[in-house]
């Protein structure tokens, strides 16, 4: 296991089949960006066959104080937590001490006999039918438990959470577990597909199946291993000062995201949206992925389990229709286990492979993995209500850049 973290191999761009020029494109065009103070700064890093072709760091850390960014600045990553999550109950499964087709309520208890929200009409509180199933660790892990977040929608489900403060990070685990269960489903388990809670969810069930708190499980079977040193539930004094923050005041004018405090430790370690971490070592947490399931001679997954998290697990399940996160799978993109998957080659109106995995987090983080080019890029910034706009603008500019193997030994 790695003692120390060791960054990925380096290459030129050209070795790695992306063209120079355009590369060096991606890079003006999100300096143009900061210098128009629509993004205080950025890290990108863009890996291929094994070996970083890009790691750059853009702008400002903290725009308050104009401190530069740095290659190993932190960002608060928060849904980019849950693949990670992801990977941990799969690792379980893989040691036979879960099933995915087990009822939630099997570990959790507090879950059992759940009741789903039927709207009544206007002026009229929804009345409660029990789920006409129990929803499934695979129900969580695919986003189908029934679960959703509060700021997905305005109907009393969404009101339930919000005056339950499901949100607070002052709660345990398992008293999070207890609140969120005893809150009406807003759909029966496997009826729709709807971004939700049930990646803390699964943080807990790891505490119950382990033994162990869910911080303390990450950091000695995934991060530790993986040698992700830096990726932690809260940051060491010592470290605050690489901390990356948003702007102040929303360049767009909007309202800003108030940003979860990763200085001190709370009391709930969110499976779902919790970690902070820097490019380096997110992007050797997406090399193991890439490898399916190794890293440095250390195995976490078997290699078929990987294709199986990475494949789509939707089929016909429909994304809720009236639900906030429709935008969240576009066109022609199902639902892995903790990732989004792209299942078709056209449709999206973004560039990537059939078989792309991919999600993000929501200060602006995120990431892709495109097994078919051996590829995956990373883009680290904070900026959460700009996130719709760089997201698909990163995914553009690196597809640009990336060049067909045969021109390999021409560029």
């Amino acid at each position: 296991m790695p003692k120390t973290a060791q960054p990925l191999p380096m290459a030129l761009p050209a070795q790695m089949g992306l063209c120079a020029q355009r590369t060096a494109r991606l890079l003006a065009v999100l300096q143009s960006e900061i210098e128009r103070k629509r993004l205080p700064g950025a890290v990108v890093l863009v890996a291929r066959h094994g070996k970083v072709a890009l790691f750059e760091s853009l702008g400002a850390q903290d725009p308050a104080t104009g401190q530069a960014m740095a290659k190993d600045s932190i960002f608060r990553i928060y849904s980019m937590t849950k693949p990670i999550v992801s990977v941990a109950i799969m690792m379980l499964m893989e040691q036979g001490r879960v099933m995915l087709n087990d009822p939630v309520g099997k570990h959790l208890p507090e879950f059992a006999d759940q009741q789903v929200a039927v709207p009544a009409g206007a002026d009229h509180p929804p009345t409660l039918r029990p789920a006409t199933r129990p929803a499934t660790v695979h129900d969580l892990l695919r986003h189908t438990a029934g679960l959703t977040y509060e700021f997905m929608g305005d109907l009393p489900v969404h009101s339930h959470y919000a005056q339950a403060r499901i949100g607070s990070r002052q709660r345990s685990n398992a008293a999070f577990s207890s609140a969120l269960a005893a809150l009406p489903l807003l759909a029966d388990p496997g009826s729709m597909w709807e971004y939700s809670r049930a990646t803390d969810v699964l943080g807990r069930m790891i505490e119950v199946l382990s033994g162990q708190t869910l911080s303390a499980f990450l950091q000695e079977k995934i991060l530790f291993p993986l040698g992700m040193h830096e990726t932690a539930f809260s940051v060491p004094a010592a470290q605050h000062g690489r901390i990356a923050e948003p702007y102040a005041h929303d360049p767009d004018g909007g309202v800003p995201m108030p940003m979860i405090d990763i200085r001190n430790e709370a009391a709930m370690a969110s499976g779902g949206g919790g970690l902070a971490s820097t490019a380096m070592d997110y992007a050797r947490f997406l090399q193991f992925m890439l490898n399916r399931g190794e890293l440095d001679g250390v195995r976490l997954l078997g290699p078929h389990t990987v294709d199986f998290m990475t494949a789509d697990h939707l089929g016909d399940i429909p994304v809720n229709p009236a639900g906030a996160a429709q935008g969240l799978l576009p066109p022609g993109h199902g639902f892995g286990l903790g990732f989004a998957v792209r299942t078709a080659a056209g449709l999206a109106a973004v560039p990537g492979s059939v078989g792309l995995y991919y999600w993000g987090g929501i200060a602006g983080t995120t990431f892709f993995v495109d097994p078919a080019q051996d590829m995956f890029a990373l883009m680290m910034i904070q900026a959460p209500n700009q996130r719709e706009y760089f997201r698909p603008l990163f995914r553009n500019l690196v597809y640009a850049a990336l060049l067909d193997e045969p021109n390999l030994a021409k560029v």
